[in-house]
This record gives C-alpha cells, sequence and structure tokens, in this order.
C-alpha cells in the first residue's frame, strides 16, 4: 500500500533527537527556544509559542482571546474537528460559514453573514495548503472590530501568499507538526503571533496559568520560588526532545515544498482531461506548501472509485467530513444541508497520496489506478 501521507526523518533529524536526549533537558529547555525562535522568523511573526500538538495550538488560541460562554466563533465545516470542539470547550458556539468550491477554504462573504455582536473571530482554514487571502478577511475585521482573525494553518506552513509567509498576517495563526504535516515534531504545535498580549495569554495558558512575571504577581516579597495562577490554565509544552526533531525538520522546509510541489505538477500534468475529474486549484499570488492533493469525482461514484484505489494498493483519504455532520453536532442542534458548497465538496473528493517521499515510479502507478478507477468504477 502506497501510504497517503508519512514523515521524511533524515539522519539529521536522527542526531538532533540523540543530543536532545544526552542533554540535561528532557522537558522544556534550550531546544524549545531555539525552536520558537526558527518558527517565528519562517513566519515571519513577533512571537512563537510551541505546544503539544495542533488542536492543542487552537486550544490555547481561543484561550489567548478570552473566548467564553457566551461567545461565537465564525469557521468553516471542511476541517478537522478540533477547528470547532476546541472553542466549543470553552463554552463558544460556533457559526459555520459555507466554502468557496474551487479552493476548499473559507468564504469571505458567507464568514462575515455569520457575524453579529457576540463574534469574537473568524477562523480561516488554509485547506490542503492553498493559504487563505488574508487580505479579504483583514477587510471583515476593520470592519468590524471586535472580531479576530485566526488562520487555522496545520496545512500550511511554509506557504505564501502576495509573498508574505502564513503566520505573518493573521492576529493568530496555528499550526500542527503531526507527522503527515508539511514538519513534524511527532506530536506538536505552535501559534504565532504579533500581539504582546496575546502572546503573554498563550504562554501561560499552555502552562498552567502560572505567572512568574514579577511585575504582574498581586503578592510580591514572597521569595524567589513563587508563582500564582490567575487564570486556569493546561500543561501543553512541548518537551525538548520533540522541539530538537522540529528544529532539525525547519532546515529542510523548503526542500519539503519543493517535492511536494514535485508531487503536485505530476498529478496535475498527468491527470488533465479525465472525463469526470476534477483537479485542485491553484490561486494565482499564492505559492502552496501542498498538504494534500484533494480530487473531486462525482458523488454517486465517489465509495467505487475510493475501493478500487484502495484495492489497488493506493492509500487515498476523504478529508474532511462537514464538522456538523458528527453526532456530536448533531446532538447540540446543527442540521445537515446548513453549508451546502460544503457538503458537495465532502461528497465528491478524494486525497491522494501526497508527501516528499513518493518515487516517480509509485506516482505513474497512482495516477494509472485514477485514470482506471474514474472510468470503470
Amino acid at each position: 500500500m502506497i501510504p497517503y501521507g508519512r514523515q521524511s526523518i533524515s539522519d539529521e533529524d536522527i542526531e538532533a533527537v540523540v543530543q536532545a536526549l544526552k542533554s540535561d533537558w528532557l522537558t522544556t529547555g534550550p531546544a524549545v527556544e531555539a525552536f520558537e525562535v526558527a518558527i517565528a522568523r519562517t513566519a515571519q511573526a513577533k512571537y512563537s509559542v510551541s505546544v503539544t500538538s495542533g488542536t492543542a495550538a487552537l486550544h490555547v488560541a481561543y484561550s489567548a482571546l478570552g473566548l467564553a460562554q457566551g461567545d461565537e466563533i465564525v469557521t468553516s465545516p471542511l476541517t478537522f474537528v478540533a477547528t470547532a470542539s476546541t472553542a466549543i470547550l470553552l463554552g463558544a458556539r460556533v457559526r459555520f460559514a459555507d466554502i468557496d468550491p474551487d479552493t476548499g477554504n473559507l468564504d469571505p462573504a458567507a464568514a462575515e453573514s455569520e457575524i453579529n455582536s457576540r463574534t469574537r473571530a473568524i477562523t480561516a482554514v488554509d485547506y490542503a495548503g492553498l493559504p487563505t487571502k488574508i487580505s479579504d478577511f483583514r477587510s471583515i475585521t476593520s470592519r468590524n472590530r471586535h472580531v479576530l482573525l485566526i488562520q487555522d494553518a496545520a496545512h500550511s506552513i511554509g506557504s505564501l501568499h502576495s509573498g508574505k509567509p502564513v503566520g505573518s498576517q493573521a492576529d493568530l495563526t496555528t499550526f500542527s507538526f503531526f507527522p503527515t504535516k508539511n514538519l513534524t515534531t511527532a506530536e506538536g504545535g505552535a501559534v504565532v503571533t504579533n500581539d504582546d498580549d496575546l502572546a503573554r495569554n498563550c504562554r501561560r495558558f499552555k502552562n498552567h496559568g502560572l505567572v512568574r512575571d514579577l511585575d504582574s504577581l498581586r503578592e510580591h516579597d514572597i521569595g524567589p520560588w513563587h508563582q500564582e495562577v490567575h487564570n486556569f490554565g493546561l500543561n501543553y509544552r512541548l518537551p525538548d526532545v520533540l522541539a530538537a526533531l522540529g528544529f532539525s525538520q525547519l532546515q529542510r522546509l523548503e526542500d519539503f515544498k519543493a517535492k511536494r510541489q514535485r508531487v503536485f505538477d505530476f498529478y496535475t500534468e498527468s491527470m488533465q482531461g479525465i472525463d469526470g475529474l476534477k483537479l485542485p486549484s491553484h490561486i494565482p499570488g499564492t505559492e502552496p506548501m501542498w498538504h494534500l492533493y484533494p480530487i473531486r469525482v462525482p458523488a454517486s461514484r465517489r465509495r467505487a472509485i475510493f475501493e478500487r484505489l484502495r484495492a489497488s494498493g493506493i492509500g487515498v483519504q476523504v478529508n474532511y467530513i462537514p464538522v456538523y455532520w458528527h453526532p456530536v453536532f448533531e446532538d447540540l442542534g446543527y442540521k445537515r444541508g446548513l453549508c451546502p458548497e460544503a457538503e458537495r465538496f465532502y461528497t465528491e473528493e478524494i486525497s491522494l497520496p501526497m508527501h516528499t517521499d513518493l518515487k516517480h515510479s509509485e506516482l505513474e502507478m497512482i495516477t494509472e489506478a485514477v485514470r482506471k478507477a474514474v472510468r470503470y468504477a
């Protein structure tokens, strides 16, 4: 089976982890600090806060803006459930807005139509690695100054829009470093921001809410051991041993990007003109770091095509079930039909294998299998 996604681990990555294991630090230490500096530099952001997963990054970001009972966010249903569930865990309500059917990204007009006085944030998702056009959403937040912009960039670290890297323009941007992502720390994630207060809030929430800054303590002159919790947080600290892997991986980010682009280009060139097959869009002005290669086929035949590809040894996947189709959201009162374009996209979508180690012979096998499956399944 050709895997749908897999990590790329080099000898340098292994050596970096070994050196971390031999150091005095296994939990948060100098490797985390170096990794955070490197992530901030990559995103051209002022601050980077590392955490234990992309889900933790979202939870930290929502907490940093003070999301609470009675607040609302607006986001896409074409995403992993964590984009919404982490907001709900803080007591907020999620309003789902429809997608642009060509890109799979959140439609700005649809998102703006869901804003009201309780809205605290729009969370735009970079589907498949194609970066959101941040300027469209910045126009919305400038008209609605009580709304912040969060970019769920779990798929898109290394992507550029109008020459600017993902992470440089939203109020908060979240990354995921799961093994199938564009770079990995095994499990891990990060939040980046240019805002001093949001960065401080992120750091506190990911470390139990602990306050150690002398100027912020409520009690003074207690002793050098003194620390306080002003708001509850969680332990989302990334350990040094995983940060060392991430720092090593970052050195190869441009190589990863070029290899993923090679896979994207091969698929696109090889499958042009196949009847019944829609290929992903490339938007002018963007340089995506492709995380997925989502094809779309007739909904009535999607399962047959999917199963034929799996039977042919092609590790395909589907991304994603519309979030509000999950039973937990149905139990909260969400109904199917809420976002027709996202639902249509889901019923047609199949993700082909996309990772840096795909061989030319494997790509030829995959595209030929797709050609036969679309024709005969």
